[in-house]
């Protein structure tokens, strides 16, 4: 088992620990480590990604082959911190300032529960023999994204995407899962706490 919550993480104040779980959707919180190939009209690129998801905080980064700094993202209850090119941009929405500062969109509300395979009744929806997403439509946007699930793999007790492709228009995204682990957090008695 690969725990590596200790690589990016702002979250030493949480006690977040590696855990196994039945499905998905019954991870507290989980970070991913994996690839991100990005291709538009304007631009074509791929990255290394890690995103570590909390209930309420949300840290992304993206970076070169070689560990260069393309993107970090850092979300936490209603503050939002961009950093991109050496520039540091706050705001109250993190899709609103990638929005505005990127030739493409990146689904950032939607993407926890589609990186898992996690689906409301909201989307068109079509499933293998095992009932996991083979391809899911969002027609709340037009144009709509449609996300194809290119395979499945076992991590932290349970099945989760091995690779998604995200189309919307003429942008194309593709996401492979390396590694996912699902967190939970323990708490440390006040007594054993250090001040």
């Amino acid at each position: 088992m690969s725990v590596f919550i200790s690589g990016c993480s702002s979250l030493a104040d949480n006690n977040w620990v590696a855990t196994q779980v039945s499905t998905p959707a019954a991870a507290s919180a989980w970070e991913l480590q994996g690839k991100l190939a990005v291709k538009s009209p304007q631009e074509s690129f791929s990255t290394n990604l890690y995103w570590l998801h909390t209930p309420v905080n949300d840290e992304l980064k993206l970076t070169t082959m070689l560990g260069t700094s393309v993107l970090t993202l850092s979300n936490r209850e209603g503050y939002a911190k961009l950093e991109v090119d050496g520039h540091s941009y706050e705001g109250d929405d993190p899709q609103t300032l990638l929005n505005q500062l990127s030739n493409w969109q990146f689904p950032l509300t939607q993407l926890p529960q589609w990186i898992l395979g996690i689906i409301s009744d909201d989307y068109h929806v079509s499933r293998d023999i095992k009932g996991r997403p083979l391809q899911l439509t969002d027609t709340s946007v037009m144009p709509p994204w449609r996300i194809q699930y290119q395979g499945w793999q076992p991590q932290s007790g349970t099945m989760v995407p091995r690779l998604l492709r995200l189309d919307r228009g003429n942008l194309q995204l593709k996401i492979q899962l390396n590694q996912w682990q699902a967190l939970t957090n323990v708490q440390v008695p006040m007594d054993n706490q250090r001040l």
